[in-house]
């Protein structure tokens, strides 16, 4: 956690994203899916990104997952942020991709195909993120 009074940037739920922000404070990784075709949707939108049904039910992700890109940033752009950190996109086991954070990690060990598994990290009362560690 950042030892600065600086505030930290946090999501702002909305009624499409509140499931997934509920299922984050309680520990658990939910996803949405396409009842019509199958497809695993992240960002939570209305309607499925592949046949455009708008038949969509959330799910639990594994939270399992491989390392797809990621960078180190060495430089915050607020004091807000203790650096290095990691940004990563992670490939879940359901096939879909998520834009995180990786902690716990040495930065220089990251690399591409390396496995990593959901880790929730508490920024307020409310927010609670899904970040990725490596897989034990």
């Amino acid at each position: 956690m950042p030892t600065t009074d600086v505030a930290r940037p946090v999501p702002h739920p909305t009624a499409l994203t509140e499931p997934f922000w509920t299922a984050c404070r309680e520990g658990r990784l939910l996803v949405q899916r396409c009842t019509s075709c199958g497809t695993h949707l992240f960002l939570p939108r209305p309607f499925c990104s592949t046949c455009l049904g708008t038949d969509l039910e959330w799910v639990e992700s594994t939270g399992r997952g491989v390392v797809v890109t990621h960078t180190v940033v060495w430089r915050a752009q607020t004091p807000a942020f203790e650096t290095p950190y990691v940004v990563a996109v992670v490939r879940l086991e359901e096939g879909h991709e998520m834009f995180t954070n990786l902690v716990e990690v040495d930065v220089a060990a990251v690399r591409p195909g390396m496995p990593v598994e959901v880790r929730f990290v508490p920024v307020t009362e409310t927010v609670t993120l899904p970040c990725f560690a490596t897989a034990s």
